[in-house]
């Protein structure tokens, strides 16, 4: 595994100037993450973007920057979903298991019901049959899905707000990186030339007499 991931260390090494590499500084990873998915991701968006001047390059650096935390947050969003399924297919087995539960027994049903869903989780053969069971209720994977989704509204909701925010930064400073190409050096700091006027005043030192 170690050949691609050094493949594309040395390609953005190679994509990134030497006097511009103290701008990128490493990535900030965390558990579970790999280095060289970073690079593969950084290595691509400098081929598209093409970074030339210091501005260019930093503009390009928030962008790999932003594009990795949206990836971050898709990740992350799917093992949330994931693990919210468990708690749906729980919710499920309440509804079948519990009904007519007299009250001093249904703490030890409410047990039982959790490590069900448990067993769902973790051992395949008991999954088939829990959702065998769910499904001759009615309950089919397109119903624990929606389920899955009743149960981590809030949760999923945060997550659509942290793409939504780093998506509409990137965009910003797409258009940013788009604009500084497009002005040019006329806005680079340099003051304007004086143009000499066409209508220069007759003095006489230099009328034409």
């Amino acid at each position: 595994m170690n050949g691609p991931f050094e493949s594309s260390q040395a390609q953005t090494a190679i994509l990134l100037p030497v006097e511009f590499q103290a701008l990128c500084l490493p990535p900030q990873l965390l558990p579970g993450e790999h280095q060289g998915h970073y690079n593969a991701l950084q290595a691509a968006i400098f081929r598209d973007l093409q970074p030339q001047s210091a501005v260019e390059w930093l503009l390009a650096i928030d962008i790999v920057e932003l594009s990795w935390e949206m990836h971050r947050y898709r990740v992350l969003r799917q093992r949330v979903l994931s693990s919210y399924r468990q708690k749906a297919i729980e919710q499920m087995l309440r509804r079948i298991d519990l009904v007519g539960i007299a009250p001093e027994f249904r703490g030890g049903a409410e047990i039982h019901t959790i490590q069900n869903a448990l067993d769902w989780q973790l051992d395949p053969v008991a999954a088939e049959d829990i959702e065998s069971r769910l499904s001759s209720y009615g309950f089919d994977q397109h119903a624990i899905s929606m389920e899955t989704y009743v149960e981590a509204q809030q949760i999923l909701a945060l997550f659509e707000s942290l793409l939504n925010g780093a998506q509409l930064r990137r965009l910003l400073l797409i258009k940013e990186l788009n604009n500084h190409r497009r002005l040019g050096p006329a806005q680079s700091g340099r003051p304007p030339q004086r143009r000499e006027s066409s209508n220069m005043l007759l003095t006489p030192d230099n009328r034409n007499w």
